[in-house]
């Protein structure tokens, strides 16, 4: 079976990944991938947000290290791009980012549901403790609807990302779907099938069937990423997610260069 693009690769500068782009190349080819991107994560305004992303200063660094892949590995496509936070307030930020680069795609995400607490952050597990999960997946859901209606992103990342550790909301998740949906459907924004969530506390794919089916009724154009954070992780359960999306009824996955879209065939 054809593998889908793996759009979703990390780098060390994030602090928290192994592996250099070339070797996430060159573990691709040996799969099979037809094509990759490198979606790290962006930096904020201030370096001292989170110690999980690149700093403002290192985003030459990362632009050279993905070109450097291309380079050694000249027979695979490798698309550059980043993972950007939306946070509300930070959209003249993401407007500059998009603007130093000739990227081909940029991924937003949503971690955080206030200034100070990723929900997704092993170190702030304990939050989830002293929160109504009901709360915070509404919470989640209006800041990934406003990231979706922005215009600023070409694909959302991990759409249902608070089920990460296992908390999961009591209440009816299908008007937050929704407004998510109309949103996405605006600004014919993309939707990644992200893998990571088999690998986490959930074990699911990000999003789950009946997130995946709304949007397959919608016609909400997916792309597909591992969320790659060592070599061995490149390409990790992408048959798994193909098959899933044609089940939920896709007949096509996306793929991105210079921010433009195409169809391809999954």
């Amino acid at each position: 079976m054809r593998l889908p693009a793996d759009y979703h690769l990390h780098t060390p500068l994030c602090r928290h990944a192994t592996g250099t782009p070339a070797e996430y190349a060159a573990r691709a080819l040996a799969l099979g991938l037809p094509e990759i991107g490198f979606a790290d994560h962006s930096p904020m305004p201030r370096d001292d947000f989170d110690n999980w992303r690149m700093r403002a200063d290192q985003l030459g660094e990362y632009v050279e290290s993905v070109q450097r892949a291309r380079r050694d590995h000249p027979r695979l496509a490798i698309r550059l791009a980043l993972e950007v936070d939306y946070v509300p307030g930070q959209e003249a930020w993401i407007r500059d980012l998009a603007a130093r680069h000739a990227w081909d795609y940029l991924i937003g995400s949503v971690h955080y549901v206030s200034d100070t607490w990723a929900i997704d952050d092993p170190g702030r597990l304990s939050e989830w403790h002293r929160r109504d999960p009901d709360e915070v997946w509404a919470l989640y859901f209006d800041r990934l609807t406003r990231a979706a209606a922005s215009g600023l992103f070409d694909i959302i990342g991990h759409a249902d990302l608070p089920k990460k550790f296992g908390f999961r909301p009591r209440a009816d998740c299908r008007p937050w779907f929704d407004r998510f949906l109309r949103a996405a459907c605006a600004t014919a924004v993309a939707v990644e099938l992200n893998t990571a969530g088999l690998r986490k506390d959930c074990r699911e794919i990000y999003p789950a069937p009946d997130l995946l089916q709304r949007m397959a009724q919608a016609q909400v154009p997916i792309t597909f990423g591992s969320d790659a954070h060592a070599v061995a992780e490149v390409g990790a359960n992408l048959a798994q997610a193909a098959q899933l999306a044609r089940d939920c009824g896709y007949t096509h996955g996306c793929r991105f260069a210079g921010r433009q879209r195409r169809l391809e065939p999954l």
